[in-house]
């Protein structure tokens, strides 16, 4: 089985040409990956092992019109933060060079990594009678209930919450 231990996703408009690019940048084979999370979309996908012995599959998903996923796939052990922190930069790399625009990637880094939906965008229930939820006692409590470690970085914590303030409930 295949867990993700990093993925990034971006949108925007990518030709033949750097597609192929991206396929030898990050020593893909132009075949899908036949196992785990979201296979049926996948059109690209490589395997590699990491300094720590950890078997890992890099893979692109394609997802709607204009929408790209770069994932790290790992097997059940996890690979190192640094083959992780690595991958991120090869992500941000390739996003930026192919004039993608970056959406999130989990787990975020940085404040920019955080996927916040624009207030504007946010619907307001008509009525939020009986809408409630009891927050632990102790922020730590909270970061699992957004998606985050304890130790996610500090402005990655500061931008979810910031999200969840801005809930009507």
């Amino acid at each position: 089985m295949l867990w993700p231990a990093l993925r990034a996703l971006s949108h925007g408009e990518l030709t033949s040409n750097q597609l192929h690019w991206l396929s030898n940048a990050f020593q893909l084979t132009d075949a899908p990956r036949v196992e785990g999370p979201a296979a049926a979309q996948s059109i690209a996908h490589g395997s590699l092992t990491d300094e720590s012995g950890a078997r890992l599959v890099l893979d692109l998903t394609r997802t709607g019109e204009s929408g790209w996923v770069f994932t790290l796939f790992h097997t059940g052990q996890q690979p190192s933060a640094g083959t992780v922190e690595a991958h991120r930069a090869l992500f941000r790399d390739a996003i930026d060079r192919l004039g993608l625009t970056l959406v999130e990637i989990t787990p975020a880094a940085t404040a920019d990594e955080v996927l916040v939906t624009p207030p504007e965008a946010a619907e307001v229930p008509e009525s939020t009678l009986g809408t409630h939820w009891h927050l632990p006692d102790e922020l730590d409590g909270v970061w699992p209930h957004l998606g985050l470690r304890k130790d996610a970085p500090r402005e990655v914590k500061e931008v979810k919450l910031r999200e969840l303030m801005r809930t009507p409930a």
